[in-house]
């Protein structure tokens, strides 16, 4: 059973900084790209940023510059370092595993982003 675990959200001021992790087991992580949505209240979820096996990355225009996706294979785990946030980047922030072999699908329970102005 594939699983995801968030960690690494909280309460941060405008300007500051957070770096989210997500662990992943169950899988082969090298098969995954890897993702990070979110989710404000009242929003659809968007995706923020992914990284395939072979470290493509993609952005959304909103972050891009500010945060950075990167992944640790040999740890099977993905990051996002947040820099300069802010209030708009709160949001529940969820890890996305998307098996390129079966096609499937997996979520991380979600982890809350805080930005406080």
């Amino acid at each position: 059973q594939v699983q995801l675990v968030e960690s690494g959200g909280g309460l941060v001021q405008a300007g500051g900084s957070l770096r989210l992790s997500c662990a992943a087991s169950g899988t082969i992580f090298r098969e995954n790209t890897m993702g990070w949505y979110r989710q404000a209240p009242g929003k659809q979820r968007e995706l923020v940023a992914s990284i395939t096996s072979g470290g493509i990355t993609n952005y959304a225009d909103s972050v891009k510059g500010r945060f950075t996706i990167s992944r640790d294979n040999a740890k099977n785990t993905v990051y996002l370092q947040m820099n300069s946030l802010k209030p708009e980047d709160t949001a529940v922030y969820y890890c996305n595993a998307r098996n390129r072999i079966s096609g499937l699908n997996y979520w991380g329970q979600g982890t809350q982003v805080t930005v406080s102005s």
